[in-house]
């Protein structure tokens, strides 16, 4: 939010400016009180009223770095024995094209056991921090992502790692990686072209995702709403055996032509599809807005939210109140695959490059 001055919230008792006729209760105040003074009557005046504070006005406050200037800032301070560990090449470990990048993992611990904690200094932490940060939506979204500042079975902040790749100081391309237990989250200043959020994400939280204590149930609650808008014959479609999987595989994008499983949001009504919607502004409300807009220009870009399907996954130990170990949506160029039981994990992969 706009910080508040003086200017912009004026007193309302004193709203006039230098081209503006003074209200007429001000002017027979002040006359009053000039008139008492020249009476004798000032002194009584003066004792009686507070004296007048003069504030000045509140500067701005300076808009914050973006991601991409902080990392820039923890380079440049950074030494040669920190960068040999944790500033890699930007195609790191792909072997010349027959691999994946290290920069495109999904990892649930720290990359190459590299901790935070190990690498920078205090002040250097801190300015991770603020990167971590500033990938979010704000302080929900750090609350969300940082899974109520406990970051699971990390613990803490600097038991994550976070690695470059890359040269962020020019126009090389560079990704700055977060990981820890479940969470893989990065910046790249859009230097993978086409892919919402740099690549590949993950994240999850431990409890039940159910039970209220999970960060994420305010998404597993969401897209209940769904499953209980569709009518009868919706469901059956909706509805699948079995676990969609949860690894890389999982998220690979099919071919047009391959059946996607679920029900397509273009048999969907328009109220079901708002509902969906909402669905989708939850999942990307914890990111920065401008790695959200760009995750709705590519899924416009693909086809539009008719061309997905959202399917409900349940094994054999389902129960009434919790009938779903997975939920996904799916679409050309994006998956969102969701475990919900024994507790969340979610892969993450959109990109136009389909």
């Amino acid at each position: 939010m706009k910080p508040e001055t003086v200017a912009e919230n004026p007193c309302p008792e004193c709203s006039f400016g230098p081209d503006q006729e003074m209200a007429r209760r001000d002017f027979f105040r002040i006359a009053a009180y000039s008139a008492a003074l020249a009476t004798g009557a000032g002194a009584a005046l003066r004792a009686e009223s507070p004296p007048v504070k003069v504030v000045p006005p509140i500067k701005p406050m300076a808009k914050p770095k973006p991601a991409e200037d902080l990392i820039r800032e923890l380079f440049s301070g950074m030494d040669a024995e920190q960068k040999m560990k944790v500033a890699l090449a930007y195609d790191h470990g792909s072997n010349g094209g027959k691999a994946l990048p290290t920069r495109l993992g999904m990892y649930n611990g720290p990359i190459q056991k590299k901790k935070i904690a190990d690498v920078y200094t205090k002040n250097q932490q801190e300015l991770v921090d603020r990167i971590f940060k500033s990938i979010t939506s704000g302080d929900e979204g750090y609350y969300v992502l940082s899974r109520a500042k406990t970051w699971d079975a990390s613990n803490e902040f600097p038991a994550i790692s976070a690695v470059l790749f890359g040269d962020p100081t020019g126009k090389d391309k560079f990704s700055f990686v977060f990981a820890g237990h479940h969470i893989t989250v990065r910046c790249d200043g859009n230097s993978e072209e086409g892919a919402a959020f740099g690549g590949p994400m993950y994240y999850g939280h431990t409890p039940n995702g159910y039970n209220d204590k999970n960060v994420f149930f305010y998404q597993t609650k969401r897209v209940l709403t769904v499953f209980d808008a569709l009518d009868e014959k919706q469901r059956k479609v909706a509805q699948l055996k079995g676990t969609p999987g949860e690894n890389a595989a999982s998220i690979k994008f099919r071919k047009p032509a391959d059946v996607k499983p679920g029900l397509c949001l273009a048999d969907m009504t328009p109220d079901q599809r708002e509902l969906v919607q909402k669905v989708m502004r939850d999942l990307i409300s914890p990111f920065r807005k401008e790695d959200a807009d760009e995750v709705m220009d590519i899924v416009k870009a693909n086809g539009g939210p008719e061309k997905q399907y959202l399917a409900f996954y349940e094994d054999e130990d389902n129960k009434e109140k919790q009938p779903w170990h997975f939920w996904r949506i799916e679409g050309p160029g994006f998956v969102w695959n969701y475990r919900v039981l024994p507790h969340v994990h979610t892969y993450v992969n959109i990109s136009s490059k389909i």
